[in-house]
Formats: structure tokens, sequence, C-alpha cells
């Protein structure tokens, strides 16, 4: 796997501009900080949609494509503060320039990043959904067969089921209870 795009070079100093490279360096706080969307606020990142998205008009998005583009300009907002962190020495301009790259170079791969997150979290919460409905169906089911009604009807039920089942077999044995070979007819006889 090349690191090319991930690393970009700027007055000489090597920056990387991959956020997920710095995971090492991060404590668990920090990870779930960087994974999970929600941690910059509405109006942060609305002031920043112009700068990473100048072409979109957000008017005509419908939902999840404002969510989709939010998110990744929030991914965009926590790798700047990423690098601005771990590489301290950088002034504005170059801050300008590694910021142009980084969008440049990772727009496409922080929305395929952002839509992954919504696709697991949707995938997540229908799997959640379904475990609710199993467990809900087994405890209707419990509940009644522990009624009193419940298990009076039961045993005539399959009382009856074992006997129409034992005069179908019946019926059935009676049936082919004639020899099991082919008889002729004696019309057919030459």
């Amino acid at each position: 796997m090349s690191f090319k795009q991930d690393i970009i070079r700027v007055d000489g100093k090597r920056i990387v501009i991959n956020p997920f490279l710095y995971l090492r360096k991060f404590d668990q706080k920090s990870k779930r900080w960087l994974r999970e969307p929600g941690q910059i606020s509405k109006s942060r990142i609305e002031l920043n949609r112009s700068k990473y998205y100048p072409e979109v008009n957000w008017e005509i998005l419908n939902l999840n494509e404002k969510l989709i583009k939010e998110t990744t300009i929030e991914l965009f907002l926590k790798t700047n503060e990423v690098i601005q962190t771990f590489n301290a020495s950088l002034n504005s301009e170059q801050l300008l320039e590694v910021e142009k790259k980084l969008i440049y170079h990772q727009k496409t791969s922080f929305e395929k990043i952002s839509k992954n997150y919504f696709i697991k979290k949707e995938r997540l919460l229908l799997n959640q959904k379904r475990k609710l409905e199993r467990t809900t169906l087994i405890s209707d089911w419990q509940k009644w067969l522990s009624l009193e009604q419940t298990r009076k009807l039961i045993m005539p039920v399959f009382v009856i089921i074992f006997i129409s089942a034992l005069l179908g077999w019946f019926a059935g044995i009676s049936k082919n209870s004639c020899n099991p070979y082919f008889e002729s007819n004696s019309s057919n006889q030459l």
C-alpha cells in the first residue's frame, strides 16, 4: 500500500495528512473523538461548509447527503486539529497549504469513511431492532405458554393431532395392504 498521498512536503517538512496514521499516538478517548461524529459543534461545521464544499448548494441536498457531507467536514476539522497538534511548528501559511492539499487528497476517502460510518450505524440499529423483536416474541410465547388456560388447552390439541395422525396412517396402510406385486387384469391377457 502506497502512502504517497497521505504524506506531503511543506517547506521541506514531511507532514502526514491522514489522521488515522496517528492512531498509535492516541489514547482511547482521542481515538473515539476522531472516529465518531458529533464531537464538533453544528455551528462550526456550518461555518466551514463553503471552505470544504464551495461547489455544493446545501439547500437542495437531502438529509442523508447533508449528514455525510457534514460528517466529512467534521473529519476535516478534526484532521486539522491533529496536524496542528503533532506539527506545532507550522505557521499559518503552511497550515493553509496543508489544508488545501488535505482537501485535494483526502476528500473522497473522508466521504467514504463518513458513508461507511452511517452504513455501519444503520446495520447495528437494524440488528438491535431484530434482536429486540426476537426477545419480545420469545417472551410473548413464554407468557402465553405459562397461562393456565393454555396449559389446559395444549394437552387435548396434541391428543387430537396424534389421533388424527394415527388414523391417517392406518387408513393409508389399509389401502396399500393389497398384493405388492402388480396384478394383471384378466381382460389384458392374451
